[in-house]
Protein backbone atom coordinates (compact mmCIF):
# COMPACT_ATOMS: atom_id res chain seq x y z
CA UNK A 1 0.00 0.00 0.00
CA UNK A 2 1.27 3.56 -0.81
CA UNK A 3 1.07 5.65 1.97
CA UNK A 4 0.32 9.42 1.32
CA UNK A 5 2.72 11.64 1.46
CA UNK A 6 1.45 13.70 4.49
CA UNK A 7 4.95 15.82 4.47
CA UNK A 8 3.46 17.59 1.58
CA UNK A 9 0.37 18.67 3.29
CA UNK A 10 -0.39 21.25 6.14
CA UNK A 11 -1.24 19.62 9.35
CA UNK A 12 -3.26 23.01 10.05
CA UNK A 13 -6.86 22.10 11.42
CA UNK A 14 -7.16 21.78 15.33
CA UNK A 15 -10.23 20.28 16.97
CA UNK A 16 -11.93 23.87 16.89
CA UNK A 17 -11.19 24.08 13.23
CA UNK A 18 -12.74 20.92 12.42
CA UNK A 19 -16.11 21.32 13.96
CA UNK A 20 -17.07 24.62 12.78
CA UNK A 21 -16.22 23.32 9.23
CA UNK A 22 -18.51 20.18 10.11
CA UNK A 23 -21.42 22.06 11.45
CA UNK A 24 -21.58 24.85 8.57
CA UNK A 25 -21.20 22.04 6.63
CA UNK A 26 -24.02 20.69 7.99
CA UNK A 27 -26.37 23.73 8.53
CA UNK A 28 -26.45 25.36 5.68
CA UNK A 29 -29.93 26.32 3.51
CA UNK A 30 -30.72 22.81 4.05
CA UNK A 31 -33.24 23.23 7.77
CA UNK A 32 -34.36 26.68 6.51
CA UNK A 33 -36.63 25.06 3.30
CA UNK A 34 -36.73 21.61 3.76
CA UNK A 35 -38.61 21.99 7.46
CA UNK A 36 -42.48 22.32 5.53
CA UNK A 37 -41.36 19.04 3.42
CA UNK A 38 -40.97 17.35 6.95
CA UNK A 39 -43.80 18.37 8.30
CA UNK A 40 -46.11 17.82 5.57
CA UNK A 41 -44.55 14.28 4.99
CA UNK A 42 -45.25 13.54 9.20
CA UNK A 43 -48.73 15.31 8.90
CA UNK A 44 -48.63 17.81 11.96
CA UNK A 45 -45.85 18.66 15.01
CA UNK A 46 -45.22 14.89 15.23
CA UNK A 47 -42.67 15.66 12.48
CA UNK A 48 -39.81 16.52 15.18
CA UNK A 49 -39.91 12.79 15.83
CA UNK A 50 -38.42 13.09 12.15
CA UNK A 51 -35.45 15.44 13.78
CA UNK A 52 -34.80 13.53 16.71
CA UNK A 53 -34.19 10.05 15.14
CA UNK A 54 -32.56 11.74 12.34
CA UNK A 55 -29.92 13.00 15.21
CA UNK A 56 -29.73 9.22 16.07
CA UNK A 57 -29.23 7.71 13.38
CA UNK A 58 -26.46 10.50 12.28
CA UNK A 59 -24.80 9.54 15.74
CA UNK A 60 -24.84 5.68 15.07
CA UNK A 61 -22.94 6.37 11.70
CA UNK A 62 -20.91 9.28 13.39
CA UNK A 63 -19.28 7.10 15.39
CA UNK A 64 -18.67 4.45 12.33
CA UNK A 65 -16.47 7.80 10.78
CA UNK A 66 -14.87 8.16 14.48
CA UNK A 67 -13.56 4.56 14.30
CA UNK A 68 -12.27 4.33 11.00
CA UNK A 69 -11.06 8.20 10.73
CA UNK A 70 -9.26 7.88 14.10
CA UNK A 71 -7.47 4.59 12.90
CA UNK A 72 -6.64 6.04 8.85
CA UNK A 73 -6.48 9.55 9.37
CA UNK A 74 -5.73 10.15 5.59
CA UNK A 75 -6.78 12.88 3.37
CA UNK A 76 -9.57 10.93 1.10
CA UNK A 77 -11.66 9.24 4.01
CA UNK A 78 -13.82 6.16 2.92
CA UNK A 79 -11.48 5.64 -0.16
CA UNK A 80 -8.87 4.57 2.13
CA UNK A 81 -11.21 2.97 4.74
CA UNK A 82 -12.87 0.68 1.79
CA UNK A 83 -9.36 -0.12 0.44
CA UNK A 84 -8.15 -1.83 3.88
CA UNK A 85 -11.03 -3.23 4.89
CA UNK A 86 -12.04 -5.25 1.65
CA UNK A 87 -7.85 -5.42 0.63
CA UNK A 88 -5.98 -3.32 -1.06
CA UNK A 89 -4.75 -5.68 -3.50
CA UNK A 90 -8.19 -7.53 -3.64
CA UNK A 91 -11.80 -6.48 -3.07
CA UNK A 92 -11.05 -3.09 -1.78
CA UNK A 93 -9.65 -2.23 -5.21
CA UNK A 94 -12.65 -2.15 -6.53
CA UNK A 95 -14.76 -0.80 -3.74
CA UNK A 96 -12.34 2.39 -3.57
CA UNK A 97 -12.80 2.68 -6.99
CA UNK A 98 -16.63 2.66 -6.68
CA UNK A 99 -16.53 5.11 -4.02
CA UNK A 100 -14.40 7.45 -6.24
CA UNK A 101 -17.00 6.94 -9.05
CA UNK A 102 -19.50 7.81 -7.04
CA UNK A 103 -18.56 10.54 -5.51
CA UNK A 104 -17.83 11.83 -9.12
CA UNK A 105 -22.22 12.53 -8.91
CA UNK A 106 -22.96 12.50 -5.23
CA UNK A 107 -20.60 15.20 -4.09
CA UNK A 108 -21.17 17.94 -6.58
CA UNK A 109 -24.70 16.58 -6.37
CA UNK A 110 -24.29 17.39 -2.85
CA UNK A 111 -22.63 20.88 -3.44
CA UNK A 112 -24.71 22.07 -6.12
CA UNK A 113 -28.00 21.38 -3.37
CA UNK A 114 -26.32 24.64 -1.47
CA UNK A 115 -26.03 26.96 -4.51
CA UNK A 116 -29.27 26.04 -5.64
CA UNK A 117 -31.24 26.63 -2.30
CA UNK A 118 -29.08 29.67 -1.68
CA UNK A 119 -30.12 30.80 -5.45
CA UNK A 120 -34.09 29.97 -4.71
CA UNK A 121 -33.78 31.77 -1.36
CA UNK A 122 -33.01 34.71 -2.84
CA UNK A 123 -36.24 34.91 -4.49
CA UNK A 124 -37.66 36.51 -1.30
CA UNK A 125 -36.14 39.34 -2.49
CA UNK A 126 -36.08 39.38 -6.09
CA UNK A 127 -39.28 37.68 -6.91
CA UNK A 128 -38.52 37.93 -10.34
CA UNK A 129 -35.57 35.28 -10.60
CA UNK A 130 -38.25 33.04 -12.14
CA UNK A 131 -38.98 29.35 -10.89
CA UNK A 132 -37.94 25.86 -12.52
CA UNK A 133 -39.26 25.13 -16.48
CA UNK A 134 -40.13 21.14 -17.54
CA UNK A 135 -38.07 19.72 -20.26
CA UNK A 136 -38.54 16.50 -22.25
CA UNK A 137 -34.62 14.98 -22.53
CA UNK A 138 -33.91 11.79 -24.11
CA UNK A 139 -33.62 8.36 -21.95
CA UNK A 140 -34.25 10.47 -18.62
CA UNK A 141 -37.92 12.27 -20.13
CA UNK A 142 -39.49 14.89 -18.53
CA UNK A 143 -37.03 17.29 -16.43
CA UNK A 144 -37.46 20.07 -14.43
CA UNK A 145 -34.21 22.61 -15.08
CA UNK A 146 -34.39 25.69 -13.00
CA UNK A 147 -34.85 29.70 -14.52
CA UNK A 148 -31.54 30.83 -15.73
CA UNK A 149 -31.29 33.79 -12.80
CA UNK A 150 -31.35 30.68 -10.10
CA UNK A 151 -28.70 28.84 -12.59
CA UNK A 152 -26.52 31.91 -12.96
CA UNK A 153 -26.47 32.59 -9.07
CA UNK A 154 -26.09 29.22 -8.17
CA UNK A 155 -22.95 28.80 -10.41
CA UNK A 156 -21.41 32.06 -9.09
CA UNK A 157 -21.47 31.28 -5.39
CA UNK A 158 -19.63 28.17 -6.38
CA UNK A 159 -17.08 30.28 -8.48
CA UNK A 160 -16.63 33.08 -5.46
CA UNK A 161 -16.09 29.28 -3.03
CA UNK A 162 -13.69 28.06 -4.90
CA UNK A 163 -11.92 31.46 -4.89
CA UNK A 164 -11.45 31.42 -1.36
CA UNK A 165 -10.24 28.01 -1.27
CA UNK A 166 -7.71 28.80 -3.49
CA UNK A 167 -5.07 29.30 -0.74
CA UNK A 168 -3.63 27.68 2.40
CA UNK A 169 -5.37 25.24 5.09
CA UNK A 170 -4.28 27.42 7.60
CA UNK A 171 -6.31 30.57 6.12
CA UNK A 172 -9.52 28.56 5.55
CA UNK A 173 -9.40 27.02 9.23
CA UNK A 174 -9.53 31.12 10.42
CA UNK A 175 -12.24 31.80 7.74
CA UNK A 176 -14.53 28.82 8.66
CA UNK A 177 -14.38 30.05 12.28
CA UNK A 178 -15.47 33.74 10.76
CA UNK A 179 -18.34 31.70 9.21
CA UNK A 180 -19.16 29.85 11.95
CA UNK A 181 -19.94 33.17 13.65
CA UNK A 182 -22.05 34.02 11.52
CA UNK A 183 -24.19 30.98 10.84
CA UNK A 184 -24.48 30.34 14.53
CA UNK A 185 -25.71 34.08 15.31
CA UNK A 186 -28.27 33.57 12.48
CA UNK A 187 -29.73 30.38 14.05
CA UNK A 188 -29.85 31.98 17.64
CA UNK A 189 -31.68 34.78 15.93
CA UNK A 190 -34.14 32.67 14.62
CA UNK A 191 -33.98 30.69 17.69
CA UNK A 192 -34.71 33.97 19.87
CA UNK A 193 -37.55 35.25 18.02
CA UNK A 194 -39.47 32.15 17.81
CA UNK A 195 -39.29 31.47 21.50
CA UNK A 196 -40.26 35.17 22.73
CA UNK A 197 -43.09 34.82 20.53
CA UNK A 198 -44.19 31.30 21.51
CA UNK A 199 -47.41 29.69 21.69
CA UNK A 200 -47.29 25.63 23.14
CA UNK A 201 -50.79 25.40 21.91
CA UNK A 202 -49.42 25.94 18.55
CA UNK A 203 -46.53 24.13 18.58
CA UNK A 204 -48.17 21.38 19.97
CA UNK A 205 -51.14 21.22 18.07
CA UNK A 206 -51.48 17.24 17.20
CA UNK A 207 -53.85 16.33 14.64
CA UNK A 208 -55.96 13.03 15.57
CA UNK A 209 -53.86 9.74 15.55
CA UNK A 210 -50.88 11.46 15.32
CA UNK A 211 -48.80 8.54 17.20
CA UNK A 212 -50.83 5.96 15.41
CA UNK A 213 -48.43 3.26 14.31
CA UNK A 214 -49.99 2.41 10.75
CA UNK A 215 -48.49 2.52 7.28
CA UNK A 216 -48.85 6.18 6.78
CA UNK A 217 -46.80 6.75 9.90
CA UNK A 218 -44.11 4.99 8.35
CA UNK A 219 -43.74 5.82 5.25
CA UNK A 220 -44.03 9.20 6.43
CA UNK A 221 -41.21 8.39 8.95
CA UNK A 222 -39.35 7.58 5.85
CA UNK A 223 -39.88 10.73 3.88
CA UNK A 224 -39.12 12.98 6.71
CA UNK A 225 -36.00 10.93 7.88
CA UNK A 226 -34.38 11.37 3.83
CA UNK A 227 -34.90 15.40 4.20
CA UNK A 228 -33.55 15.33 8.02
CA UNK A 229 -30.93 12.80 7.06
CA UNK A 230 -29.73 15.18 4.18
CA UNK A 231 -29.83 18.26 6.80
CA UNK A 232 -27.72 16.57 8.83
CA UNK A 233 -25.20 14.88 6.90
CA UNK A 234 -21.71 16.99 6.77
CA UNK A 235 -20.77 15.76 9.92
CA UNK A 236 -17.98 13.28 8.67
CA UNK A 237 -16.56 16.19 6.43
CA UNK A 238 -13.15 16.21 8.50
CA UNK A 239 -12.78 12.83 7.35
CA UNK A 240 -12.23 13.89 3.69
CA UNK A 241 -9.12 16.28 4.69
CA UNK A 242 -7.81 13.94 7.67
CA UNK A 243 -4.44 14.64 6.36
CA UNK A 244 -4.28 18.29 7.23
CA UNK A 245 -5.64 17.86 10.90
CA UNK A 246 -3.92 18.06 14.03
CA UNK A 247 -3.61 15.37 16.20
CA UNK A 248 -5.74 13.15 13.74
CA UNK A 249 -6.67 10.79 16.38
CA UNK A 250 -8.39 12.88 18.77
CA UNK A 251 -9.60 15.77 16.63
CA UNK A 252 -11.37 13.80 14.44
CA UNK A 253 -13.83 11.74 16.79
CA UNK A 254 -14.24 15.10 18.96
CA UNK A 255 -15.27 17.21 15.68
CA UNK A 256 -17.98 14.36 14.50
CA UNK A 257 -19.15 13.92 17.65
CA UNK A 258 -19.16 17.57 18.55
CA UNK A 259 -21.11 18.87 15.57
CA UNK A 260 -23.55 16.60 15.54
CA UNK A 261 -24.90 17.20 18.95
CA UNK A 262 -24.59 20.89 18.58
CA UNK A 263 -26.13 20.97 14.81
CA UNK A 264 -29.21 18.41 16.29
CA UNK A 265 -29.57 20.65 19.45
CA UNK A 266 -29.94 23.66 17.38
CA UNK A 267 -32.26 22.56 14.79
CA UNK A 268 -34.65 20.87 17.41
CA UNK A 269 -34.84 23.97 19.27
CA UNK A 270 -34.98 26.48 16.11
CA UNK A 271 -38.23 23.87 14.72
CA UNK A 272 -40.08 23.88 18.25
CA UNK A 273 -39.60 27.68 18.01
CA UNK A 274 -40.90 28.42 14.73
CA UNK A 275 -43.66 25.99 15.20
CA UNK A 276 -45.10 27.90 18.20
CA UNK A 277 -45.26 30.68 16.19
CA UNK A 278 -46.56 29.43 12.38
CA UNK A 279 -49.58 26.84 12.70
CA UNK A 280 -47.73 23.51 10.99
CA UNK A 281 -51.53 23.44 8.55
CA UNK A 282 -49.55 26.84 6.87
CA UNK A 283 -46.11 24.92 6.99
CA UNK A 284 -47.91 21.81 5.29
CA UNK A 285 -49.66 24.12 2.46
CA UNK A 286 -46.71 25.22 1.27
CA UNK A 287 -44.31 22.37 0.96
CA UNK A 288 -44.99 22.10 -2.70
CA UNK A 289 -44.70 25.61 -3.63
CA UNK A 290 -42.34 28.40 -3.87
CA UNK A 291 -43.45 29.98 -0.26
CA UNK A 292 -41.42 26.56 1.13
CA UNK A 293 -38.41 28.49 -0.29
CA UNK A 294 -38.23 30.89 2.54
CA UNK A 295 -40.88 30.45 5.10
CA UNK A 296 -38.37 31.51 7.99
CA UNK A 297 -37.92 34.70 5.87
CA UNK A 298 -41.96 35.08 5.79
CA UNK A 299 -41.57 34.18 9.88
CA UNK A 300 -39.43 37.32 10.69
CA UNK A 301 -41.46 39.38 8.47
CA UNK A 302 -44.58 38.38 10.16
CA UNK A 303 -42.84 39.12 13.89
CA UNK A 304 -40.79 42.53 13.06
CA UNK A 305 -41.55 43.50 9.34
CA UNK A 306 -40.26 43.29 6.01
CA UNK A 307 -36.78 44.71 6.62
CA UNK A 308 -36.37 41.98 9.46
CA UNK A 309 -37.31 39.49 6.42
CA UNK A 310 -34.56 40.62 3.96
CA UNK A 311 -32.13 40.83 7.06
CA UNK A 312 -33.19 37.34 8.05
CA UNK A 313 -33.09 36.24 3.91
CA UNK A 314 -29.16 37.87 3.32
CA UNK A 315 -28.03 36.24 6.70
CA UNK A 316 -29.64 32.51 5.61
CA UNK A 317 -27.75 33.58 2.00
CA UNK A 318 -24.59 33.80 3.63
CA UNK A 319 -25.21 30.60 5.73
CA UNK A 320 -25.94 28.73 3.05
CA UNK A 321 -22.69 29.95 1.02
CA UNK A 322 -20.47 28.60 4.02
CA UNK A 323 -22.23 24.90 3.27
CA UNK A 324 -20.87 24.86 -0.09
CA UNK A 325 -17.34 27.13 1.14
CA UNK A 326 -17.20 23.53 3.29
CA UNK A 327 -18.24 21.24 1.02
CA UNK A 328 -15.95 21.56 -1.53
CA UNK A 329 -12.87 21.91 1.12
CA UNK A 330 -13.57 18.28 1.84
CA UNK A 331 -14.82 16.50 -1.23
CA UNK A 332 -11.77 17.84 -3.23
CA UNK A 333 -9.17 16.75 -1.15
CA UNK A 334 -11.07 12.75 -2.40
CA UNK A 335 -10.37 12.70 -5.92
CA UNK A 336 -6.99 13.57 -4.72
CA UNK A 337 -6.26 10.93 -2.53
CA UNK A 338 -6.94 8.01 -4.78
CA UNK A 339 -4.67 9.93 -7.58
CA UNK A 340 -2.12 9.03 -5.53
CA UNK A 341 -2.87 5.90 -5.42
CA UNK A 342 -3.08 5.12 -9.03
CA UNK A 343 -7.06 4.76 -8.89
CA UNK A 344 -7.75 8.01 -10.62
CA UNK A 345 -6.15 10.52 -12.88
CA UNK A 346 -2.85 11.07 -12.17
CA UNK A 347 -3.08 15.10 -12.48
CA UNK A 348 -5.60 14.92 -9.21
CA UNK A 349 -2.61 14.08 -7.28
CA UNK A 350 -1.19 17.78 -7.76
CA UNK A 351 -0.60 20.18 -4.95
CA UNK A 352 -0.27 24.10 -5.14
CA UNK A 353 3.24 24.87 -5.78
CA UNK A 354 2.73 27.36 -2.95
CA UNK A 355 -0.06 26.55 -0.84
CA UNK A 356 0.18 23.12 -0.64
CA UNK A 357 -3.28 22.28 -1.51
CA UNK A 358 -5.37 19.94 -4.40
CA UNK A 359 -6.12 22.64 -6.75
CA UNK A 360 -6.94 20.66 -10.06
CA UNK A 361 -9.57 18.67 -7.96
CA UNK A 362 -10.86 21.68 -6.20
CA UNK A 363 -11.40 23.30 -9.75
CA UNK A 364 -13.01 20.05 -11.00
CA UNK A 365 -15.30 19.40 -8.34
CA UNK A 366 -16.58 22.72 -8.58
CA UNK A 367 -16.82 22.79 -12.37
CA UNK A 368 -19.28 19.45 -12.29
CA UNK A 369 -21.45 21.01 -9.69
CA UNK A 370 -21.93 24.03 -11.87
CA UNK A 371 -23.52 21.55 -14.32
CA UNK A 372 -26.02 20.30 -11.47
CA UNK A 373 -27.00 23.77 -10.91
CA UNK A 374 -28.97 23.35 -13.81
CA UNK A 375 -31.35 20.47 -11.96
CA UNK A 376 -34.50 21.00 -9.40
CA UNK A 377 -33.09 20.96 -6.08
CA UNK A 378 -35.48 17.85 -4.32
CA UNK A 379 -34.29 15.44 -7.41
CA UNK A 380 -30.71 16.75 -6.24
CA UNK A 381 -31.26 15.83 -2.67
CA UNK A 382 -33.17 12.62 -3.26
CA UNK A 383 -30.41 11.35 -6.15
CA UNK A 384 -27.62 12.37 -3.78
CA UNK A 385 -28.80 10.73 -0.65
CA UNK A 386 -29.70 7.59 -2.15
CA UNK A 387 -26.64 6.98 -4.36
CA UNK A 388 -24.05 7.84 -1.14
CA UNK A 389 -26.52 5.47 1.07
CA UNK A 390 -26.07 2.56 -1.44
CA UNK A 391 -22.39 2.94 -2.93
CA UNK A 392 -20.95 4.16 0.67
CA UNK A 393 -22.29 4.31 3.76
CA UNK A 394 -23.76 0.16 3.69
CA UNK A 395 -20.08 -0.98 2.49
CA UNK A 396 -18.28 1.47 5.10
CA UNK A 397 -20.52 0.43 7.77
CA UNK A 398 -20.51 -3.67 6.96
CA UNK A 399 -16.90 -2.89 6.80
CA UNK A 400 -16.31 -1.57 10.16
CA UNK A 401 -17.93 -4.76 11.44
CA UNK A 402 -15.43 -6.67 9.16
CA UNK A 403 -12.17 -5.34 9.91
CA UNK A 404 -13.13 -5.38 13.86
CA UNK A 405 -12.57 -9.53 13.41
CA UNK A 406 -9.86 -10.02 10.41
CA UNK A 407 -8.07 -6.99 12.05
CA UNK A 408 -8.16 -7.15 15.65
CA UNK A 409 -4.72 -5.77 15.97
CA UNK A 410 -5.10 -3.00 14.23
CA UNK A 411 -4.52 0.32 16.34
CA UNK A 412 -7.75 1.75 17.15
CA UNK A 413 -7.28 5.38 18.66
CA UNK A 414 -10.98 5.36 19.38
CA UNK A 415 -13.30 2.85 19.90
CA UNK A 416 -16.96 3.12 19.03
CA UNK A 417 -18.87 3.02 22.12
CA UNK A 418 -21.30 0.14 22.82
CA UNK A 419 -19.90 -1.94 19.55
CA UNK A 420 -21.90 -3.05 17.75
CA UNK A 421 -24.76 -1.46 18.73
CA UNK A 422 -24.62 1.76 16.80
CA UNK A 423 -23.24 -0.05 13.60
CA UNK A 424 -26.36 -2.00 13.42
CA UNK A 425 -28.80 0.61 14.08
CA UNK A 426 -26.76 2.65 11.63
CA UNK A 427 -27.41 0.07 8.89
CA UNK A 428 -30.73 -0.48 9.76
CA UNK A 429 -31.22 3.19 9.79
CA UNK A 430 -30.10 3.99 6.47
CA UNK A 431 -32.19 0.89 5.01
CA UNK A 432 -34.93 2.16 6.31
CA UNK A 433 -34.69 6.18 4.72
CA UNK A 434 -34.36 3.83 1.53
CA UNK A 435 -36.98 2.18 1.14
CA UNK A 436 -39.76 3.00 3.27
CA UNK A 437 -40.99 5.71 1.02
CA UNK A 438 -42.92 6.25 -1.77
CA UNK A 439 -41.23 6.43 -5.27
CA UNK A 440 -38.19 5.29 -3.79
CA UNK A 441 -37.58 3.05 -6.99
CA UNK A 442 -36.96 5.55 -8.80
CA UNK A 443 -33.56 6.83 -6.95
CA UNK A 444 -32.72 3.27 -6.60
CA UNK A 445 -33.11 2.38 -10.26
CA UNK A 446 -30.22 5.56 -11.30
CA UNK A 447 -28.26 4.37 -8.30
CA UNK A 448 -28.23 0.64 -9.62
CA UNK A 449 -27.57 1.78 -12.87
CA UNK A 450 -24.43 4.15 -11.55
CA UNK A 451 -23.39 1.09 -9.51
CA UNK A 452 -23.62 -1.08 -12.60
CA UNK A 453 -21.74 1.48 -15.16
CA UNK A 454 -18.80 1.56 -12.57
CA UNK A 455 -18.00 -1.96 -12.06
CA UNK A 456 -18.21 -2.64 -16.12
CA UNK A 457 -15.28 0.41 -16.19
CA UNK A 458 -13.49 -1.23 -13.24
CA UNK A 459 -13.64 -4.23 -15.07
CA UNK A 460 -12.52 -3.13 -18.29
CA UNK A 461 -9.72 -0.61 -16.83
CA UNK A 462 -8.25 -3.60 -14.45
CA UNK A 463 -8.23 -5.72 -17.35
CA UNK A 464 -5.84 -3.65 -19.13
CA UNK A 465 -3.87 -3.16 -16.08
CA UNK A 466 -3.80 -6.90 -14.85
CA UNK A 467 -5.51 -5.74 -11.61
CA UNK A 468 -8.01 -7.76 -9.72
CA UNK A 469 -9.84 -9.77 -10.62
CA UNK A 470 -7.52 -10.28 -13.23
CA UNK A 471 -3.73 -10.16 -11.88
CA UNK A 472 -2.44 -9.00 -8.57
CA UNK A 473 -0.55 -5.70 -10.64
CA UNK A 474 -0.80 -2.34 -8.62
CA UNK A 475 -0.11 0.43 -10.97
CA UNK A 476 0.45 3.92 -9.43
CA UNK A 477 -0.21 7.43 -10.32
CA UNK A 478 -1.15 6.48 -13.97
CA UNK A 479 -3.76 7.72 -15.64
CA UNK A 480 -6.95 4.76 -15.80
Amino acid sequence: MQSEPTEKLIRGVGVTGATTLNMIDMIGVGPFITMPLIIAAMGGPQAMIGWIAGAVLCMCDGLVWAELGASMPKSGGPYNYLKEIYGPNRLGRLMSFLFIWQLTFSAPLSIASGGIGLSQYATYIFPSMGTATKLSVPILGTVEINSFPIIFVAVGVLGIAVFLLYRRITIIEKMSKFFWIVVIATILWVIFAGISNFDPKLAFDFPPGAFELKPEFFYGLGAALLVAVYDYWGYYNVNFFAGEVKEPEKTIPRAIIYSILLVAAIYIVMNISILGVIPWREFSAVAETDAQKYVVSAMMERLYGPTAGVIATVLIIFTAFASVFSLLLGYSRVPYAAALDGNYFKIFSKLHPVHRFPYISLLTMGAIAAVFCFFRLADVIAAMVVIRILVQFVAQIVGLMILRKTRPEMPRPFKMWLYPVPAVCALVGFLYVMFMRKGFLVQVKYAAVLIVTGVIIYLVRSYKRKEFPFGSQIVTNEII
